[in-house]
């Protein structure tokens, strides 16, 4: 199994819901108060005879006009139309802009040859949500254009592929493991999308269940540790991947 990291940027993010782009070595936090800090990161996992994605990004072109995810892809040394499967953590808009690619009041899927897998109540959310952070025109175009799988509750969606629905940062938010027999792989969203996140324990109030967001994170590095998972930090700034081991009830990532 090879894991890819397609680093998209690097982006502020206040109220409004708006992420801009930052450069930590140019620009001042200080012009833009209270605001979040974020990486943005999707991940390409090969493994078998399957390019699977997990989460699409912010969906952000290029200057030439390229989606930024693409021509990471490319970069990897795949072709995006080669992806076969769309993982889907949740369907806030820094995690599902890059279903589509909007140019020019032109949209077309970003991978049209892949099979979208949404948990159906996260589906149901993003349209009856008020919430600034699902963009419906996204879901809509997918509901008309994509190969869409649904998928309730917790499973496995195939050979080397199980899900499970932790809720927490939204309510109907999942997580991924990846097991091809040798490697195991695991894709938290954002509920593990920080490594410094299994360090210190807190409660965010980005989180639907900041409490079961927390106790989750606890769950998933004791599993971590005794399994050998090789974890993916959809917005690590220190690390995107990382291994996690446990000594004295303190977590540690190499």
């Amino acid at each position: 199994m090879q894991v890819f990291t397609l680093y998209e940027g690097s982006y502020s993010v206040d109220a409004s819901k708006k992420f801009i782009p930052f450069n930590p070595e140019t620009d001042d936090p200080k012009s833009r108060p209270a605001s979040l800090f974020i990486h943005v990161q999707p991940f390409l996992v090969q493994l078998k005879d399957q390019l699977l994605l997990l989460d699409t990004g912010l969906g952000y072109s290029n200057d030439e006009g390229q989606l930024i995810l693409h021509e990471n892809i490319r970069k990897a040394g795949f072709d995006p139309e080669d992806v076969t499967m769309v993982l889907m953590s949740h369907l806030h808009f820094d995690h599902s802009g890059g279903m589509i690619h909007k140019l020019d009041n032109k949209i077309e899927l970003s991978f049209p040859h892949a099979n979208y897998v949404v948990q159906r109540g996260e589906w149901e959310a993003a349209f009856t949500n008020p919430s600034s952070s699902y963009k419906t025109e996204i879901f809509d175009f997918l509901q008309r254009n994509a190969q869409l799988t649904f998928i309730d509750g917790s499973g496995q969606l195939s050979e080397g592929i199980s899900y499970e629905l932790t809720g927490a940062h939204t309510p109907f938010h999942q997580v991924f493991l990846l097991d091809d027999g040798v490697d195991k792989v695991f894709f938290g969203g954002d509920v593990l999308p920080e490594p410094e996140e299994l360090l210190r324990k807190f409660i965010a109030k980005y989180d639907f269940d900041g409490r079961k967001a927390m106790e989750l994170r606890e769950e998933f590095g004791d599993r971590a540790a005794v399994e050998n998972w090789n974890c993916l930090f959809y917005h690590g700034k220190s690390r995107a991947t990382g291994y996690v081991s446990k000594t004295e009830g303190q977590f540690k990532i190499s």
